[in-house]
């Protein structure tokens, strides 16, 4: 049955994302929002909004009794989680569909299989997928072994949360004496921000390079990419910089990682948009699975810049029962380069800390040919310390890098914003410097240049 209603259980930029692409289709939308967000634009641009809370978000947006309610009043017959809260939690899923609503993502098993980031990367071994040395997992009380799978995995090493993502729950120990104390840490941290203290080690690449594969499964054995998207340029293991293609990288090496990425897809009979990210060794060029995310990226804009593809209308016309069968491989091509920038509330010159406020002064460049602006704030909006300070995404795109490079910098040029401290100066010197415009992409670059780009 074709679905009519869609409630975006989520907040700020993705929920207006979300909504664009529903009044596409013609479908009514439904907004959530905590008391902090009473007047947010998300609620101003869907057809209907219902409050479920107080602004902590565990008191709102991660109440799934609340979204269902609102969801059931409004009469909405489908969810999207968009990206973070709810959206890669199985047991949500599991009560959209009991409730007997759509849920628009992947089946809970998919999700649980692939947050288990032990179990991930065995599924991704067996579908052929090149893994990274690792130990199996450790739960807090148990270190038997610990000191053994440290010297087999070799270090440096990384000591991962289990149910881990977005670079919490992740740490290097570079000597065997310090690893005990490392992993009893970084197990508490994950006890309490996943509710699951596991662990696992992981070996470290040295100078690496985060590369990611867009999918998209149908459900049924099928699987296609969307090629690939750079996301090395990262602070505090969470990126600011995106793009597509990457840079400096054969053909070939990019060609099997996508290969390797559909595999996963169709062995797991993965269903709607996904994304699978590698590390990639910047000095061997060999590609290794990192982990797979069940949901809309914050970067999918990059995508759909070069493919020209609405991924989130996609995922709606999948869950609605469309098979997609005109989307095959053959027919998604890539034309010209993109780059996707996050604006944030925060103080590069302060280990880039939040900086909450009010948008006193809010002006984007226009949305035009080759750049595209996806925000979920206006002026006199608040960005709160309750939730991400990410104020908007900015992407360019053109006939080639450097002349997407060009046009985002000059659409930081028509940027101003007050009240609030933000990185465009930082972004603005990281995009014109030498290293950054040769392509020289890895995840130390920012540690790597710290002295050119935060300086005055």
């Amino acid at each position: 049955m074709p679905i009519t209603k869609v409630l975006i259980a989520n907040r700020g930029e993705i929920a207006c994302r979300v909504i664009r692409s529903c009044k596409a289709l013609g479908i009514k939308t439904v907004a959530v929002y905590s008391e902090a967000d009473a007047k947010s634009l998300h609620v101003a641009s869907a057809d209907q909004a219902v409050a479920i809370g107080p602004p902590p978000a565990k008191q709102s947006y991660l109440v799934i009794d609340n979204i269902l309610k609102a969801a059931k009043d409004t009469g909405a017959d489908a969810i999207h989680p968009g990206y973070g809260f709810l959206a890669e939690n199985s047991d949500f899923a599991k009560a959209v569909a009991h409730a007997g609503m759509v849920w628009i993502g992947p089946t809970p098993e998919t999700i649980d299989d692939m947050g288990d980031k032990e179990r991930a990367r065995l599924l991704a071994k067996a579908a052929g997928v090149p893994v990274l040395p690792g130990s199996g997992r450790f739960v807090p009380g148990d270190p038997d072994g610990l000191e053994a799978a440290g010297q087999t995995v070799g270090f440096p090493l990384l000591v991962k949360a289990a149910a881990g993502g977005g670079g919490i729950g992740m740490r290097r120990v570079d000597n065997p004496g310090d690893l005990k104390a490392v992993v009893d840490s970084t197990q508490a941290l994950a006890e309490k921000a996943f509710g699951d203290g596991s662990i696992y080690l992981e070996k470290l690449i040295e100078k690496a390079r985060h590369i990611e594969i867009q999918v998209f499964g149908f459900g049924d054995g099928r699987g296609v990419h969307m090629f690939e998207r750079e996301c090395s340029i990262q602070r505090r293991y969470q990126k600011i910089v995106e793009e597509s293609r990457a840079p400096n990288l054969p053909l070939e090496t990019l060609s099997k990682m996508a290969e390797s990425a559909v595999a996963l897809v169709r062995q797991e009979r993965y269903r709607g948009a996904g994304t699978i990210e590698f590390v990639v060794d910047a000095v061997t060029g060999n590609y290794y699975f990192l982990e797979m995310n069940t949901r809309i990226q914050v970067e999918h804009p990059v995508t759909e810049a070069i493919t020209g593809l609405d991924l989130v209308g996609l995922q709606i016309k999948l869950a609605g029962g469309d098979a997609l069968r005109e989307v095959t491989q053959e027919k998604i091509a890539a034309t010209g380069h993109a780059v996707e920038l996050r604006i944030y509330a925060e103080n590069p010159a302060k280990n880039f800390m939040p900086s909450p406020g009010p948008l006193k002064t809010f002006r984007l460049p226009p949305a035009g040919e080759g750049l595209r602006v996806d925000t979920g704030v206006r002026e006199g909006d608040q960005i709160s310390f309750h939730y991400d300070p990410m104020i908007a995404k900015m992407i360019a795109h053109g006939p080639n890098r450097l002349a997407a490079i060009d046009r985002m910098l000059k659409a930081l040029d028509g940027t101003t914003i007050d009240g609030v401290a933000t990185n465009i100066a930082f972004l603005k010197k990281l995009l014109s410097h030498p290293a950054f415009r040769a392509g020289d992409c890895w995840t130390g670059f920012i540690p790597a240049h710290a002295a050119e780009l935060l300086q005055g």
